[in-house]
């Protein structure tokens, strides 16, 4: 199984609380992950797809 790292610290996600995987909200391709300090703190993030960069 692979391990999930956050989009914008590249912190690894496992059991860590408040963490957050979703697709791209704009192209709906990539898996956006986010870790739960980055998400408190609207760190930006890039998909590596569309070049979308939230959050908004």
């Amino acid at each position: 199984m692979e391990e999930k790292h956050c989009m914008s610290c590249k912190k690894k996600v496992a059991n860590d609380q408040g963490n957050a995987t979703f697709t791209c909200p704009n192209c709906g391709k990539f898996e956006i992950v986010r870790c739960g300090n980055c998400r408190v703190n609207a760190v930006k993030y890039k998909c590596p797809s569309c070049e979308f960069e939230g959050p908004n």
